[in-house]
């Protein structure tokens, strides 16, 4: 029997099906990932505490199947040209 190292139900990273699983302010957070912000640059254009665009990005990193930061504004810049849901 084959057991896969990572059986998790996250797709592949950049998965565009991860992008209707994002919350809104993880979409904000998404873009000043993207867009080459730190923590506390997206936290002060957000109008949110830093500990609390951490604790988005953990949520962003486990939901777009990556393991760090660069990995996300990877997968970011793939999703760009996806379509953005119109809660975000």
């Amino acid at each position: 029997m084959l057991v896969h190292a990572n059986s998790s139900s996250a797709g592949s990273p950049g998965d565009p099906v991860a992008l209707a699983t994002l919350t809104p302010t993880q979409m904000r957070v998404l873009r000043g990932v993207r867009s080459g912000l730190l923590n506390k640059q997206i936290a002060y254009d957000l109008g949110i505490a830093e500990a609390t665009v951490k604790a988005h990005m953990t949520a962003l990193m486990r939901k777009l199947n990556v393991r760090n930061r660069t990995q996300v504004a990877i997968a970011a810049q793939a999703l760009a040209g996806q379509p953005i849901p119109a809660n975000a």
